[in-house]
């Protein structure tokens, strides 16, 4: 099965990744089959999401729906197995030079599914992902040597890309698409008419190499919901706290300027901004995160998640698209540009590459070249470190 308009990503809920109210395991699994009986058809799960329990919940949330009425996606990359967690960076990634060599990349990409696989309780991923990758999971031969034969062994019906965690990786993955192109099928980016930059500056690229897009925090960090508004109290585990101060008053001013659009089409802000992503030619697919705040007046996650079902089972809804005219509109509105410093290939890095940043490889200023961007120019960030998100 393929991918669907609309998709929904086991992170949400609050229990791998920290938004809002962890849900409890009643409610986490209800809010899944919710999912499905409002008509998302795509799930997605990582392996690396509680070391596998995402993958177990995921399998427990769909059961009893007919395996060929939704798609499932899967990711992999994060080598919890044998790698040692380093806090808050997480685990390494498979590619890394101290847990295996180039050699080895195809037999740990295997394992790592079939066990994904047995968790989920089924035989194939209709898209697995390689999950967000280092310089040298965009680039190497043997990765995705190995990632076609999952495919060929029929564990995955198509393969993919999800770079992350955090925003960027702009000319490494264009540079992805120039060399494996003809093997990728999805690729997974973040994008919303608050966050137009870097993720629009690889749409074009995506296009020419017939790269389907999939796009995450669509929701901008839970303000597209529409029940965070300024003075919100966030969690103190929540990753939001970790945003610039101010970030949910701007926000929500140039959602104000948005809102006449939304009206327009009789459109919550959510479907806005699914909407404007939609309106880009290779973008197939929207997944934002659905949390449940842990304010007293917060909008409740089920409302969140059918609205987001509406933009596939709405026939309304599903036909509208912004002219150019209305998403350039939006992306002004949201322009971003500057904002923060970047993952992936940075003109600010120097020494040795990390797991989500290294320095700007000659081949990389090249394809910048090829596509119009300067990376001093189109990838630097621009603000003030007080403002500049990490």
């Amino acid at each position: 099965m393929e991918l669907t308009r609309t998709a929904y990503g086991i992170w949400s809920g609050g229990r791998f990744m920290h938004f809002g109210e962890p849900l409890g395991d009643d409610r986490f699994l209800g809010v899944i089959r919710h999912a499905y009986q409002a008509g998302v058809r795509t799930f997605m799960t990582a392996d690396v999401y509680g070391n596998g329990q995402g993958d177990e919940i995921l399998a427990r949330g769909l059961e009893g729906f007919p395996r060929d009425s939704y798609c499932l996606v899967g990711a992999v990359g994060h080598d919890f197995y044998e790698g040692k967690r380093e806090g808050a960076k997480g685990y390494p990634r498979f590619t890394n030079a101290t847990l295996r060599s180039p050699d080895k990349y195809a037999d740990y990409l295997r394992s790592a599914t079939e066990k994904s696989l047995q968790r989920c309780r089924v035989s194939k991923f209709d898209l697995l992902l390689l999950h967000n990758p280092d310089s040298t999971g965009y680039s190497s031969d043997a990765v995705w040597k190995g990632m076609q034969q999952l495919k060929d062994a029929g564990l995955a019906n198509r393969i993919g890309i999800a770079p992350g965690p955090a925003n960027g990786f702009t000319l490494d993955l264009i540079h992805c698409f120039e060399r494996f192109g003809s093997l990728i099928d999805w690729a997974m980016i973040i994008l919303n008419p608050l966050e137009p930059w870097p993720g629009h500056l690889c749409l074009p690229a995506a296009e020419k190499h017939n790269v389907n897009i999939i796009t995450r925090v669509v929701d901008y960090g839970g303000l597209f919901h529409d029940d965070v508004k300024p003075g919100h109290t966030f969690r103190q585990q929540d990753h939001r706290v970790f945003r610039p101060a101010g970030w949910v008053e701007a926000g929500r001013s140039k959602m104000e300027q948005m809102r006449s659009l939304a009206e327009k089409y009789n459109l919550t802000m959510l479907q806005l901004s699914c909407i404007w992503n939609l309106s880009h030619p290779p973008v197939k697919s929207v997944i934002p995160t659905l949390i449940q705040e842990a304010t007293p007046d917060a909008k409740p996650i089920e409302r969140k998640v059918d609205e987001l079902a509406a933009l596939s089972t709405d026939p309304r809804l599903a036909q509208i698209k912004f002219t150019p005219d209305e998403r350039d509109q939006l992306a002004q509105i949201g322009n971003n540009k500057g904002c923060m410093n970047l993952k992936g290939a940075n003109p600010g890095h120097s020494g040795e590459p990390e797991a989500d940043h290294w320095s700007l490889r000659d081949e990389l200023v090249e394809v910048g070249k090829r596509w119009g961007i300067d990376p001093h120019r189109d990838l630097a960030c621009t603000h003030s470190a007080a403002t500049a998100r990490a």
